[in-house]
């Protein structure tokens, strides 16, 4: 995108919304030399925080995941973003093939001399519909089992928490008051307008809460936009009932918890004490005071089935 178009974006922002001074503005990149050559227009425009798509500090690993840059072209970026931007967040994907722990230990340690104030680290999952999905089916690309994907996200966890940077969500870490705040509206189960090609939101209205999304293809959701004045394919009041599961899966997956009052308003219920005892008793949630519930570090390796049984 060039920096002039997103000039014209922020500035279609400011005339629909009130933006606060010191707002956070994110730009998702690729550490390109062509992106990087972008990086004080986009300065410029507005942006002051800058997230890449890294993925690997090694050249071999980033050709396996596809990537189109390489380790030099990453560091370059990585470097002019810490001197352009007042933020800047990269990630990285560990649990790849044949990973061992003291590699990804060496790797995360790296990352973190480079980052300045946030990492997102996430595991490497295989999705349906993707190269990687027919490359495992047939045999022919093999993941860590279970166990070492869990000992792998341990050493994360220790390795980011003694240099200064302890995950406040599952996957994402942070210098205290450096977290994501548009990420964390997510979490929080806030108010968020899904706008481009396939976006998704989350807006109260006077009729309740609505899930809305837009449509994916590009130049279809473009013609849409000049008929209609948006992209939406789809918008559903969300129930009580819908709005308490949601709040509950992506409340559980930041350090910080659910508020139990605002989730039992939403359900109509109080949480099964049972069930919480249970989990209590398992090691795998925990009270913060009488008003919020958290998942555990142990919890957090179970967080699906945690969700599950709670709600």
């Amino acid at each position: 995108m060039e920096p002039d178009t997103l000039g014209a974006i922020l500035d279609g922002v400011a005339a629909a919304w009130h933006v606060p001074d010191g707002i956070e503005v994110t730009l998702e990149a690729n550490p390109s030399s062509v992106e990087a050559e972008r990086f004080r227009g986009y300065r410029a425009a507005g942006v002051n925080r800058v997230s890449m798509g890294v993925q690997a500090l090694n050249d071999r690993e980033l050709r396996f995941l596809g990537r189109l840059h390489n380790v030099e072209q990453a560091l370059g970026a990585i470097r002019l973003a810490r001197e352009i931007f007042p933020r800047m967040s990269f990630d990285l994907i560990y649990a790849r093939p044949g990973q061992r722990a003291e590699d990804w230990e060496r790797e995360l340690n790296q990352a973190i001399d480079l980052a300045a104030d946030h990492l997102s680290l996430y595991q490497l999952t295989i999705e349906e519909g993707t190269r990687f999905f027919d490359l495992h089916r047939a045999g022919k690309l093999v993941v860590p089992d279970d166990d070492h994907a869990a000992h792998l996200y341990e050493v994360t966890q220790a390795v980011t928490a003694g240099r200064g940077l302890p995950a406040y969500e599952v996957s994402n870490h942070a210098r205290p008051g450096a977290e994501s705040r548009h990420n964390l509206t997510y979490w929080r189960y806030g108010d968020y307008a899904g706008i481009g090609p396939g976006a998704h939101g989350r807006l109260n209205t006077t009729s309740g809460k609505v899930a809305t999304a837009a449509e994916k293809h590009p130049e279809t959701w473009l013609q849409m936009v000049e008929a209609d004045g948006h992209g939406v394919s789809e918008q559903t009041t969300l129930s009580r009932e819908q709005q308490a599961d949601e709040l509950l899966l992506m409340g559980l997956r930041v350090r910080e918890g659910i508020d139990i009052a605002r989730w039992s308003s939403l359900a109509g219920k109080p949480l099964d004490s049972e069930r919480e005892d249970f989990l209590i008793s398992l090691g795998l949630i925990e009270r913060i005071g009488n008003s919020r519930l958290r998942a555990t570090p142990e919890g957090m390796l179970l967080l699906n089935r945690v969700v599950a049984e709670l709600s």
